[in-house]
């Protein structure tokens, strides 16, 4: 298997604040549960994605990212009057990103988010990350589209957002390739989709613990992920794409 940047995972340490949202509590899931559970996937980096039940905590990111050490970042949760210096202070944590999760709650709001994302940009190099339903897409596209450097998740979720989600591909967008469990989509399809607009836009993830999902990730979603992308694209897609994004190398 080729060495993988694992895009999209969570740490959920009981150890520190967690909120309950919409009436779900995770079970804890520590970075040596994480470590076990990727024991063989060639996991040589990745990135922590704070959840609507974590909100604006940063404890639980830094005392993880301290631990897995360098090649992990954090993509983070904070208030859109998160001061410059904690933004900063962050930054030299590992924080790479900033998460707007418009599907649960828990982050800052769309009203703040073209403030915010061009401000962390601005700031420390940051890009924004879009938990959504691609179906809303259409009435957001104009403002992701002008802005620096975006990713979304979990393929935009949903089928019927995918001519969207596209054209923001065209424009430089990225899609991590996670959590197969939650989508309402074909994702073999929507790969291919994604891979024939820009090669470079593809990341992908474990989605670990694969809280809230019909189903867990499971080590074959890799496996369809290399058949569908082919030979050619596999270390670009499971590595290249997602170092240069978040780590700014190949």
């Amino acid at each position: 298997m080729a060495k993988l940047f694992d895009s999209h995972f969570h740490i959920i340490d009981p150890q520190h604040p967690l909120i309950e949202n919409n009436g779900y509590l995770p079970e804890p899931f520590t970075v040596e549960d994480y470590t076990a559970r990727v024991e063989g996937l060639e996991v040589a980096g990745g990135a922590i994605v704070s959840g609507s039940f974590q909100a604006f905590d940063q404890g639980y990111l830094k005392d993880a990212l301290a631990v897995l050490g360098p090649g992990y970042v954090g993509v983070t949760q904070i208030p859109a009057d998160t001061s410059d210096q904690e933004i900063l202070d962050l930054d030299k944590a590992g924080v790479k990103a900033v998460r707007l999760n418009l599907k649960r709650g828990g982050s800052a709001g769309l009203d703040d988010l073209e403030t915010l994302a061009r401000r962390v940009h601005d700031l420390a190099g940051w890009h924004t990350e879009l938990y959504v339903d691609a179906r809303e897409l259409d009435e957001l596209e104009s403002t992701l589209a002008s802005l620096p450097a975006v990713s979304i998740d979990h393929l935009g979720l949903h089928r019927d957002g995918l001519p969207a989600l596209l054209r923001l591909v065209e424009n430089g967008i990225k899609v991590k390739a996670t959590g197969f469990g939650r989508v309402e989509l074909d994702p073999t399809e929507v790969i291919q989709a994604i891979m024939a607009v820009d090669p470079t836009a593809l990341m992908i993830g474990t989605d670990l613990p694969s809280t809230r999902t019909k189903r867990p990730f499971e080590d074959a979603d890799l496996d369809l992920i290399a058949e569908t992308v082919g030979e050619d694209h596999v270390d670009n897609v499971f590595w290249n794409n997602a170092a240069a994004f978040y780590l700014g190398d190949q």
